[in-house]
């Protein structure tokens, strides 16, 4: 069974004991979060599109993503500009699709 949710506004597709990186969420590790937001549930081709259930997920880590590299340069004017950007993450375990 999976189901389309949004998650901190973004859309991801989830199933049972799936481990996603989502934008921070407000929580402790440990603590259990629910999602209401279900567009669509689904289980070997029969589709719902009403009546859909809340997500509940378990918030495993708070962790920063890879660091992104931004250059800007503007050739023979001498500008050259160097900037990074790391963005803040938490690791969530899918639990039940109530």
């Amino acid at each position: 069974m999976f189901a389309i949710v949004t998650i901190a506004g973004q859309q991801y597709r989830v199933q049972k004991n799936q481990e996603i990186f989502v934008h921070r969420l407000a929580g402790n590790p440990g603590d259990t979060v629910s999602f209401a937001d279900v567009l669509m549930t689904g289980t070997d081709g029969n589709i719902k599109f009403a009546d859909l259930p809340a997500i509940q997920a378990e918030i495993i880590d708070h962790l920063k993503g890879d660091k992104v590299i931004v250059f800007k340069k503007k050739r023979r004017k001498g500008y050259q500009k160097m900037n990074g950007h790391r963005q803040y993450l938490t690791k969530i375990r899918i639990g039940e699709i109530a």
